[in-house]
């Protein structure tokens, strides 16, 4: 009987320690609500369907799906699935490990939290189609993204908001780190996953994310705890 208990003891523990594994993690609110920054005000409506510069800018991704190559298309779907701070390092130099940088790491989470929030109020609002819903035959990257959510292009804005807090944080590193924002944003034209209104949205999203972001006191703290592991890192 005693062993029958201790069974059933031992299987509600295991149970119960599943249960705590498996629960889902309360996601972390964005340290920038609407009122703060509301794209929807803050951003203007993309073009509208047909109108010139809607047609110019399909006419522009039919240019660069001729003119890319291979290497290209690779090295863009690679930023597609790449969605974190380490697409600075080269940019930044070996120091900027992401695994030994704890309150760097921290920062680029309280950023990648609150671009995203922002993007996604954006995307809701505008429900734009994406490219390959107006031209099928558009030879695209992959096409898994929601269809309605091309406006602003969130990939953008978290390469410029990231990069923005990061050209603060190491300003000596300024100009190459922005220019590959840059390149980042310009990989999802070359995946004609977005349109160039899109991408230029989301880059003047991104930064202003990391511009309202540095006024939080709690995002100037946790700044600071970055700026100092940087530093004994020999970041500069």
């Amino acid at each position: 009987m005693r062993i029958t208990i201790m069974i059933a003891a031992t299987g509600l523990l295991a149970f119960a320690a599943t249960a705590k594994s498996t629960a889902k993690v309360p996601k972390e609110a964005s340290m920038l609500t609407a009122a703060d920054l509301d794209p929807a005000t803050f951003l203007p409506p993309p073009p509208v369907a047909d109108s010139v510069q809607a047609k110019a800018e399909l006419a522009e991704l039919l240019a660069v799906e001729r003119a890319r190559t291979a290497t290209d298309v690779t090295a863009a779907k690679s930023d597609s699935e790449t969605k974190n701070a380490s697409i600075f390092t080269e940019a930044i130099g070996p120091g900027f490990d992401l695994a030994k940088l704890p309150q760097t790491t921290r920062l680029m989470a309280i950023v990648r939290t609150a671009e995203k929030d922002a993007a996604n109020r954006g995307k809701d609002e505008f429900k734009r189609p994406r490219p390959w819903i107006i031209d099928a035959d558009l030879k695209t990257c992959e096409r898994s993204d929601e269809p309605l959510s091309s406006y602003p292009s969130g990939h953008t804005t978290m390469a410029f908001s990231m990069g923005a807090t990061l050209a603060k944080l190491v300003p000596a590193k300024a100009q190459p780190i922005m220019a590959r924002a840059a390149r980042y944003g310009q990989s999802r034209i070359v995946c004609e996953q977005h349109w160039r209104s899109d991408v230029t949205a989301g880059e003047a999203l991104g930064i202003t994310v990391a511009e309202r972001l540095m006024a939080k006191p709690a995002f100037a703290a946790q700044f600071a705890a970055a700026q100092t592991e940087l530093a004994a890192a020999g970041v500069r």
